[in-house]
C-alpha cells in the first residue's frame, strides 16, 4: 500500500463535525474541547490544502470538497471499528487450550470447569493434561498450570496456589482395629501409600520425629491421585498434598488424622507466553483462576 495517510485523530474530529455540523457537539461526542476539534480540522485543512467547513450566520457548512471527502472518511472509520470490534470479540470467545498435570487436572482443575464454562460461555476450555513440561508452539497450548519454583525463562508466570503435604485416609481406618490413628507413631501399624515421584513421607515423618517408621516398602503410584484414590478405598494411609486432597476432604471420602501439615517448596503457577499474556481470554482465565484459588 503506497500513498500517505492523514492523522486519524484529524479524521475522527473531520466526520464528527462534518455528521453533527458542529465543532461543539463533535467535541462532546469525542470528550475533548472545542477548541481541540477545532485545532484537528485545521490540521487536516492543512495536510489537505484545501478548506472543509465554512460558516455562514454562525452555522457550520461542509464546503464541495468536504461533502465529498465525508463519505469516504466515515465508511473508512466504520470499517476499521467493525474489523476493530470482530478482532476483539474473537479474543473473548473460541478455544482456550490448558494444560495440566494429571493429578491436578483430575482432582482441582476439572471439579471447577463448569463454573467457567457458565460465567463465560463463548470460551471453550480444553485441557491438555501432560507431565512433561509444555511445549506451547508444538503443543498447540496456550496457558499451563504448573507446579514448581515459579522460574520459567521467556515465559509470564503468576503464582496463584500455594500447598501444604499431610497425611490423609478414609475415615474408617482412623478407628479400625487395634491401632487407631492418634498420633504419627501409630503409622508404624498401617500401610502408607506412596507416589514414587516424591518423597513426602520421609520428609513428613522426620518432621513429625518418627525417622524410625519404614515407609518404602508397600503400594506406591506414579500419580499423586492414583495414591489418593487408594486411599479413599481404605487401602492405607496417603502422604496428600492440599490442592490434590482438598475436594476429597471437603465431600468426608477422606480425613486428616493429624494436625501437623508440611509446607511445600513448591508451588502452582499460570504460565504463558509472554507475547500472549495481556490476550482477552488468557486474561480472563488467569483472573478467574486466582479467585478460585482464594475461596
Amino acid at each position: 500500500m503506497t500513498g500517505r495517510l492523514p492523522p486519524l485523530n484529524a479524521l475522527r474530529a473531520f466526520e464528527a463535525a462534518a455528521r453533527h455540523l458542529s465543532f461543539t457537539k463533535a467535541a462532546e461526542e469525542l470528550f475533548v474541547t472545542q477548541a481541540a476539534v477545532s485545532h484537528q480540522i485545521k490540521t487536516l485543512e492543512e495536510w489537505l490544502g484545501l478548506k472543509l467547513f465554512r460558516r455562514l450566520n454562525r452555522r457550520l457548512l461542509l464546503t464541495e470538497e468536504g461533502q465529498a471527502y465525508m463519505g469516504p472518511v466515515r465508511d473508512a472509520l466504520s470499517s476499521i471499528i467493525a474489523a476493530t470490534d470482530s478482532l476483539r470479540a474473537s479474543e473473548n470467545e473460541g478455544l482456550l487450550t490448558v494444560s495440566a498435570m494429571t493429578s491436578f487436572a483430575a482432582t482441582w482443575l476439572l471439579p471447577r470447569i463448569p463454573k467457567f464454562g457458565r460465567k463465560f460461555p463463548d470460551i471453550d476450555i480444553r485441557v491438555d493434561v501432560r507431565e512433561d513440561i509444555t511445549d506451547f508452539a508444538r503443543d498447540g497450548v496456550d496457558v499451563a498450570l504448573r507446579y514448581g519454583g515459579g522460574s520459567y525463562p521467556g515465559m509470564d508466570s503468576v503464582w496463584f496456589l500455594a500447598e501444604e503435604a499431610f497425611p490423609v485416609c478414609a475415615p474408617a481406618l482412623v478407628e479400625a482395629g487395634p491401632h487407631p490413628l492418634r498420633t504419627p507413631e501409630d503409622l508404624s501399624h498401617h500401610t502408607l501409600i506412596r507416589d514414587f515421584t516424591e518423597d513426602l513421607w520421609g520428609r513428613w515423618l522426620d518432621l513429625a520425629g518418627v525417622s524410625d517408621i519404614p515407609y518404602g516398602h508397600g503400594p506406591s503410584f506414579n500419580l499423586l491421585n492414583l495414591a489418593i484414590d487408594a486411599a479413599v478405598a481404605g487401602d492405607g494411609v496417603a502422604l496428600g498434598r492440599s490442592a490434590i486432597v482438598a475436594g476429597a476432604l471437603a465431600d468426608g471420602r477422606l480425613v486428616q488424622p493429624f494436625d501437623l501439615v508440611m509446607p511445600s517448596e513448591n508451588a502452582y503457577f499460570f504460565v504463558c507466553p509472554e507475547e500472549t499474556a495481556n490476550r482477552p481470554k488468557i486474561q480472563l482465565f488467569r483472573d478467574w483462576i486466582i479467585k478460585e484459588a482464594a475461596v
